[in-house]
């Protein structure tokens, strides 16, 4: 059985542990190389990777997407004060022409971005990893939570595309 999470759900400790954000920076630097070794070789890049989801294409787009816009809204937060930062609709975005291209833009795009995200977010001090951001209805958010978010969001897409990769021999 192929499972959503196989590597479970994103967990957030209670308070700042900087250890932890730490960690997950160096993981948002490793993804790059990660992600491009998952899809290499790939024979069939759009089989969905489980019934009725995303592609394997798809998937490594919207890595693209989203990890743009955590970009864009960890320098929001870093330079206004408690952003209100607007979601995306990602299923929209995922149906627009590009969503189409081979996946090396988006590979591009996630080594190019993820050079400068983890240079910012290396720079952080801990007053900055406190600052608040909300989007539209929600509640503040400190800014550490950013940085766990997408290193779990970018394993998360690493595993379902190995694990429809193993499962489907692609």
């Amino acid at each position: 059985m192929l499972e959503v999470y196989p590597i479970g759900r994103v967990e957030f400790p209670t308070s700042l542990d900087l250890g932890t954000v730490m960690l997950a920076i160096d993981r948002i630097e490793a993804l790059p190389a990660e992600l491009r070794a998952v899809v290499d070789g790939c024979g069939d890049l759009d089989h969905p990777i489980r019934e009725g989801a995303w592609s394997i294409r798809h998937l490594v787009h919207h890595v693209g997407d989203s990890h743009l816009n955590a970009f864009v809204r960890t320098k929001l937060l870093l330079t206004e004060d408690g952003p209100t930062v607007r979601p995306y609709d990602e299923v929209a975005w995922s149906r627009l022409a590009d969503g189409a291209l081979p996946p090396d833009p988006s590979l591009a795009l996630v080594s190019a971005l993820h050079v400068r995200w983890v240079e910012v977010l290396r720079s952080m001090s801990p007053a900055d990893l406190e600052r608040p951001w909300t989007v539209p209805g929600g509640t503040a958010r400190p800014a550490w939570r950013i940085p766990l978010t997408y290193a779990w969001h970018g394993m998360h897409h690493v595993a379902q595309i190995r694990q429809a990769r193993e499962h489907f021999a692609l």
